[in-house]
């Protein structure tokens, strides 16, 4: 190995635990326009396509779902929070808390709530397969998150 090649990769690495530093110097400055008592809940899946045909049976429409983290320690109370698509269709949460570094599924058909999974109770799937957007808002109607895929092209069809 060249003298040349093992410069380069010195010179990588430092540039990278610069790069590091100044990102960790940054940090507290976002945190800081965060008011504290924000809940870190995020939208950490979409599955919006349910797997296989979309047959409208309840199965089906329970493939469909959107899956919650909350990525701290303590638990958030999700009651009054919203979840909705691009197309305005809005589920509320009702009672629920999301444990320290839990995740839940919202599934768009119908069941029986537990911990870990909560239902729509719709009959038809509402996550557009080839566009759409979750919005996940708190009880003050704040963004909290959003997961949007493909291209969304107002006046199309679904």
């Amino acid at each position: 190995m060249s003298s040349s090649a093992v410069t380069a990769r010195r010179l990588a690495a430092a540039s990278l635990a610069a790069a590091a530093v100044v990102g960790a110097v940054a940090l507290p400055a976002s945190a800081a326009d965060r008011t504290p008592d924000r809940p870190k809940v995020e939208i950490s899946e979409v599955q919006y396509d349910a797997p296989g045909r979309d047959t409208r049976t309840n199965r089906s429409l329970n493939k469909e779902w959107v899956e919650l983290t909350n990525t701290t320690r303590r638990a958030v109370n999700l009651d009054g929070w919203t979840l909705s698509d691009a197309d305005g269709h809005t589920y509320t949460f009702d009672h629920y808390r999301l444990a320290g570094r839990a995740t839940v599924r919202i599934h768009t058909g119908e069941g029986r709530d537990t911990r870990t999974d909560l239902y729509q109770d719709r009959s038809r799937h509402i996550w557009d397969n080839r566009s759409d957007a979750a919005t996940l808002r708190n009880h003050h109607d704040r963004i909290i998150d959003k997961e949007s895929w493909g291209t969304r092209h107002h006046g199309g069809h679904h």
